[in-house]
């Protein structure tokens, strides 16, 4: 077990989300980051859904009641164990009675405390993500608090090394893959959405400019502040499915980018679609930092995944030779 001893608001029990029930008005939940979560628990030898904490916010501290593993992901939240530092991306065993420490990040947006045997709080509709507009799922439906004792799960994986070993986070290991602009801008994949022709004006704007994320911005999506982009004409839309990337155009004229507690449905114009394998560079963009759209269509959209199952495969070889010394 493992007691929260500093919390802030919004931190909160989450795995890959409950993605089985939007026909039925119940959104996705999960990790902002779900390249993070997956890592984290492939080094650990658990499942890659295994529940783990996300902290968005600082500083929040931990004590652990029992020896196991820990795997730090994310963004570099300047973790401390019993004071002393722990790079990023970065994986060991903990003993009973110590404290980790996360900070606010030196880069990114969101930290994963990954655990071995995962967070074992009930299933609730197939998910132990929390849904903070349902009040359900995760630790009794909330976020967490100080004094909250949270269940680990069981694990065969041997423990991890005391003195630590380190993954090679997606950005550094695929470069290639996930760039930022020399000033600093996050540089994020679309592919045009439905109602992409009604922007026709204001398409080589929309894709060249960068956007600032708003503070009015959380989990249920980004609020992008620039130059607004108008509709060529007003349409009357019936509601229609949303899933987490879509990019929407509200009457004013700045884009909503839909995230992990996306509404079910909605009716504002989509302009475009993030793709998935770069929701996770979203999820660690703080407010305030700016990101550009680069327009790309289904076959890059593949290509970027198969990239990234790859990082996986080879991460996965990493955590099998590790158990089996």
């Amino acid at each position: 077990m493992i007691e929260i001893t500093k919390t802030g608001a919004l931190n909160t029990v989450q795995d890959l989300g409950r993605k089985e029930f939007r026909h039925l008005g119940v959104s996705i939940a999960g990790v902002m980051d779900p390249l993070a979560l997956r890592a984290g628990n492939i080094l650990l030898g658990n499942e890659e859904n295994a529940a783990a904490i996300e902290v968005q916010l600082f500083p929040f501290r931990v004590r652990f009641l029992c020896d196991t593993s820990i795997v730090i992901t994310g963004a570099d939240g300047r973790a401390r164990l019993d004071g002393a530092e722990l790079p990023p991306w970065w994986g060991c065993s903990v003993k009973k009675g110590q404290e980790l420490e996360l900070s606010f990040p030196r880069q990114g947006a969101r930290c994963y405390l990954c655990v071995a045997g995962g967070i074992d709080v009930p299933l609730v509709l197939g998910s132990r993500s929390t849904a903070l507009r349902g009040s359900f799922g995760g630790h009794c439906g909330r976020p967490l608090q100080s004094g909250d004792v949270l269940p680990l799960g069981k694990t065969r994986a041997p423990s991890l090394p005391t003195e630590g070993v380190g993954i090679v986070p997606p950005q550094v290991a695929m470069p290639d893959l996930f760039s930022s602009r020399a000033d600093g801008v996050v540089q994020l994949r679309a592919i045009p959405a439905g109602e992409y022709p009604l922007f026709s004006s204001d398409h080589a704007r929309f894709w060249s400019q960068s956007w600032k994320v708003s503070v009015h911005s959380n989990r249920t999506g980004y609020r992008l502040s620039g130059e607004p982009i108008i509709a060529s004409q007003t349409l009357e839309m019936r509601s229609y499915g949303l899933v987490p990337g879509v990019v929407q155009v509200p009457p004013a004229g700045e884009p909503i980018v839909q995230l992990s507690d996306a509404n079910t449905a909605g009716g504002y114009p989509k302009i475009a679609g993030i793709i998935e394998e770069d929701l996770w560079r979203l999820g660690q963009v703080q407010a305030g930092e700016s990101i550009q759209l680069i327009q790309c269509d289904a076959r890059e959209a593949i290509r970027v995944g198969e990239e990234v199952r790859r990082w996986l495969s080879r991460l996965s070889v990493q955590s099998a030779r590790l158990n089996a010394g």
